[in-house]
């Protein structure tokens, strides 16, 4: 009995360095409307929940305002133990994503729903479009594009509706939205 409990601890402690080590970009990233609790590990008036504003930043106690906008929760709290770093030795900060309310995405034109809708997981255009209600019967089936990006940055992404139901085009059918993207069905 014994003999096993070691040999599953040692299972833990070969496997716990790959999941720290981790990529700090990979996961969730932050985006304005955004709600975070921050803690300060033995600072509790430090510790409170922020939104990430439009412009992409928060503010915080002897940080100041900080842009965490397009960060990981791992990456901003990188951020924030440097700024923090300055007033408190050694600070260990956690970033927790408490509402994904900045995660939003667009649908407009001909669907039966059109409107604004928060995505709190990975979701590809098909399921956006079911969200909406389907298409209505005067869509344009073959011109419905998605709007990414802004100012001159900005692109269109074509998706055939007519391919998803034929069966010609899965990977166009699981384009994954981002946060602001617009769906656009004339």
């Amino acid at each position: 009995m014994v003999k096993h409990i070691f040999l599953g601890f040692l299972v833990v402690l070969l496997v716990m360095p790959t999941m720290a080590t981790a990529d700090e970009g990979d996961g969730y990233t932050l985006n304005p409307g955004d709600q975070l609790q921050i803690s300060v590990w033995r600072e509790d008036t430090l510790n409170q929940s922020v939104v990430v504003l439009p412009d992409g930043n928060i503010t915080f106690p002897l940080a100041g305002r900080l842009k965490v906008a397009d960060l990981t929760s791992l990456q901003a709290e990188k951020k924030l133990i440097s700024k923090l770093s300055k007033f408190i030795s050694d600070p260990v900060v956690t970033v927790q994503v408490l509402a994904v309310g900045g995660n939003r995405v667009y649908v407009i034109g001909k669907v039966n729903q059109p409107g604004t809708y928060t995505l709190d997981a990975p979701t590809n255009i098909t399921q956006v479009l079911a969200l909406a209600g389907g298409l209505d019967r005067f869509a344009e089936e073959d011109e419905i594009r998605i709007l990414r990006g802004y100012g001159e940055n900005a692109v269109y992404i074509p998706f055939d509706y007519n391919d998803l139901l034929s069966g010609k085009n899965g990977v166009g059918a699981t384009i994954l939205l981002q946060a602001g993207d617009v769906v656009i069905v004339p």
